[in-house]
């Protein structure tokens, strides 16, 4: 993947902002920002094998020999890689060796500054989109293909390994799946599969990752109905639909998350739950992350468009979920395959209306 030049300028303005000679990022959702490459080998760790550093001329990677060839071979588009012996020390004292300084870095390197990458991966650039495009449609390919062949009789424990297992044939991690059956949805807001049988009706939501990218949705498949399923349902989508459309205006005004957040409580005042908000966090922005940040009462994060947004509200025993593109100009549900039950809701407050999935029937 060739390097943008909206990311660099972003880096270049960084580097002035903050004094720097050069910025170093190890952490593979950053790294994969910035070359379009994997840096894991361990998926149990916080840090890559490789970091990344511009330092105002160019890119160029650093990592030990183990690694250097197979990066340069298949994960990196022609960057520099710069290797060091495995046995002679860690990527951190490889970095502050080789860094121009003062430096930075997402990673704890002695002597250099902190950086959050958050702010620098925001908003999308042209070619993230594409990427976020065929991402969010795997996504939801799999998660739909699963919840089609469930059964009330299954366990969670099984689901969420038949979806994990139709992620990883697209080339998509799943560092979060849940599925709750009927008993469990109902008691928790993030059901961790267990051995509990499915029963009545069941809620299957992932957070997944290629490329640095991530994509969340939810979808709901029902075998035996409770009565109550349908209308709080709608009353998530609906809160969601909100959130989306507030999303955009906020962003349009250069608000902030805490702003958007006024709107969802709102929301759910509107739908008949006004306590609901505070059962669960509802989301925010999405992107190099499962969330770039999650949306507070008093929070600051800046709205940025065009941007991922993954809003979840819930209702006890519902939620409405999907990685959804906003820009200035409309609405793009990123997880979605046209092959799932649909309806419509109007936002609150707003002059929007946005189809959600439904459950299954």
């Amino acid at each position: 993947m060739p390097v943008s030049g909206t990311k660099l300028a972003r880096l270049d303005a960084f580097l002035d902002e903050r004094g720097l000679e050069s910025v170093w990022f190890a952490r593979p959702n950053s790294f994969a920002w910035l070359v379009g490459g994997d840096n894991v080998v361990d998926r149990a760790g916080d840090i890559g094998v490789a970091a990344v550093g511009y330092d105002g001329t160019g890119l160029r990677v650093v990592t030990n020999d183990i690694e250097a060839d197979r990066l340069a071979d298949e994960e990196l588009d022609g960057v520099p890689v710069e290797s060091f012996p495995w046995h002679a020390g860690d990527l951190a004292a490889a970095v502050a060796d080789r860094a121009a300084t003062p430096a930075a870095a997402d990673f704890d390197v002695p002597g250099f500054a902190a950086v959050d990458a958050s702010a620098l991966r925001q908003p999308l650039t042209a070619a993230d989109v594409e990427r976020y495009r065929e991402l969010g449609s795997d996504v939801a390919a799999a998660v739909e293909a699963v919840c089609r062949d469930c059964s009330r009789s299954d366990t969670e424990r099984a689901v969420a390994g038949r979806l994990r297992g139709e992620l990883a044939a697209r080339g998509v991690d799943s560092p979060v799946v849940l599925v709750g059956g009927e008993r469990r949805a109902q008691s928790y807001r993030h059901y961790t599969p267990t051995d509990a049988s499915l029963d009545g009706y069941a809620l299957v939501s992932v957070t997944a990752t290629r490329g640095g990218l991530a994509a969340s949705c939810t979808r709901t498949v029902a075998f035996d109905e409770p009565d109550w399923l349908a209308e709080r349902h709608d009353a998530a989508a609906r809160v969601e639909t909100t959130a989306l459309a507030a999303t955009q205006a906020v962003g349009r005004d250069g608000g902030t998350a805490g702003d958007v957040f006024a709107e969802i409580r709102a929301a759910y005042d509107a739908v008949g739950y006004p306590d609901e908000w505070r059962n669960h966090h509802q989301g925010g922005a999405a992107g190099f992350a499962g969330r770039e940040w999650i949306a507070t009462p008093e929070s600051e994060a800046r709205v940025h468009l065009p941007q991922g947004y993954a809003w979840n509200p819930t209702v006890r025993g519902a939620k409405s979920e999907d990685t959804v593109l906003v820009t200035a100009d409309g609405f793009e549900v990123l997880t979605r395959t046209d092959d799932w039950p649909t309806r419509d809701h109007d936002a609150v407050g707003h002059e929007v209306c946005l189809s959600r999935p439904d459950p299954l029937r």
